[in-house]
């Protein structure tokens, strides 16, 4: 890897086509060893702090009144006050607000509660495994990985399983903006102008959004008339302290759990089962007795789903001896974090029994904003790597995957494969 000064002057984390052949792990590992606190200008804005090093992260994410997601928000982006309001959800906001909004909904997420839909999960598994095997060829990506995490989290929500296509393409498109390939077309975004909908008012820039907002509100109603015993239900009739959810915050809380309940998990069977291609030795361990429960968070690691998350400086600080002023963005690259040497031995190697000492940041730096949906991906990509590895079965490519364009989720387009005999 090189250090020189034009190579550092060509990084570019911001831009989405950076990411579109592989990750760019060697501008990330040059910062980490050289300048881990990086000040990286903007095309379109002032410029933010770059943060590549694990331990700084970790400080930034447990430091919510030194660093805000509510001033800001938690992407690059700056917004005006009305697009903020328009688009706020949970993770756009701080403690206390942030505490009433998790409470409502935190008790569905532990880990009790998530190991009830353990044989959701394997049942949703086996019948995408065995509809793809039988096929002999297929994607990986799109006919195994799309359609496993919402129909376990539409359980969850007690929404109708014939929705699950619906609400996987729609919330696919939350994030898929920058990739021609895959970006809501042209009319979605006249229909929101229609509407009176501007791009920046929207969550992620995308008009699929209000598709979310419109199901969401649909099902509210229902809910209201028809009560039962699931997350809707609870999300509708939810009271803390006397305060109920206004429909802005019901809409932005809706679509922001189907995003959720979607990409992490996801991307990280998608990523992980790359990983197992191309590291096959690591699928003859797997064989051979390694713990799932520790190669499932090895795929995590390795997966970084999303990228980064934003901070906002709410006062003049310090982070690692660079001066922060008050209102500077400060960007927190799980993506790099996770591959930090000084916490993961040998990161750049895909290893099932890693010991990693620390926890991945695939879920965030703790504090308040770790991830709610953590104990949901654990447990299904467990799910997938035992169902998996039960068919005495590899896959190998038929065709290179590709990769989505975009600086902020790790997803994959397509990842065709053949099945092979082990």
């Amino acid at each position: 890897m090189t250090s020189s000064p034009s190579f550092e002057t060509s990084i570019n984390l911001a831009d989405p086509a950076n990411y579109e052949a592989a990750i760019p792990h060697e501008q990330f590992a040059h910062l980490r060893r050289t300048d881990p606190v990086h000040w990286h200008a903007e095309d379109d804005g002032p410029g933010f702090w770059a943060l590549t090093k694990y331990a700084d992260i970790a400080r930034v994410s447990r430091d919510t009144k030194t660093f805000s997601s509510a001033r800001g928000f938690v992407f690059i982006e700056d917004l005006a006050p009305d697009a903020m309001e328009l688009r706020r959800s949970m993770i756009e906001t701080d403690p206390p607000e942030h505490t009433r909004l998790r409470r409502l909904v935190s008790p569905m997420f532990t880990p009790k509660a998530i190991e009830a839909y353990r044989e959701t999960a394997r049942g949703v598994a086996r019948r995408l495994l065995d509809s793809a095997f039988e096929r002999g060829e297929f994607d990986w990506a799109t006919d195994v990985c799309e359609p496993m995490p919402i129909r376990v989290f539409i359980k969850i929500m007690g929404i109708d399983e014939s929705d699950a296509d619906f609400l996987a393409q729609t919330a696919n498109q939350l994030v898929t903006v920058d990739d021609p390939d895959l970006a809501p077309p042209p009319a979605a975004y006249a229909r929101a102008l229609d509407r009176g909908f501007e791009p920046r008012h929207l969550p992620f820039r995308s008009p699929a959004a209000l598709e979310l907002f419109d199901y969401g509100r649909a099902a509210r109603e229902d809910r209201r008339r028809n009560p039962r015993d699931d997350l809707l239900t609870r999300l509708v009739q939810a009271e803390w302290e006397g305060d109920t959810l206004s429909d802005s915050e019901f809409v932005n809380f809706f679509q922001l759990l189907i995003f959720a309940g979607n990409e992490t998990t996801r991307t990280s069977l998608q990523q992980g089962m790359l990983a197992l291609i191309e590291h096959p030795e690591q699928l003859d361990l797997l064989r051979g007795g390694a713990a799932i429960p520790a190669a499932a968070e090895e795929v995590l690691r390795w997966a970084v789903p999303i990228y980064y998350f934003r901070r906002t400086a709410t006062g003049d600080t310090e982070i690692d001896g660079r001066s922060i002023a008050e209102g500077d963005k400060v960007v927190m690259y799980y993506v790099s974090g996770n591959y930090d040497e000084d916490v993961f031995e040998d990161p750049y190697t895909f290893d099932v029994r890693r010991n990693a000492g620390k926890p991945h940041l695939t879920f965030g730096g703790g504090g308040p904003h770790f991830c709610l949906g953590a104990w949901l991906a654990r447990m299904q990509v467990a799910v997938m790597l035992e169902e998996f590895v039960s068919r005495g079965v590899r896959l190998e490519l038929t065709a290179e995957p590709r990769r989505l364009r975009s600086n902020f989720a790790n997803g994959l387009k397509s990842l065709p494969v053949r099945v092979v005999p082990a």
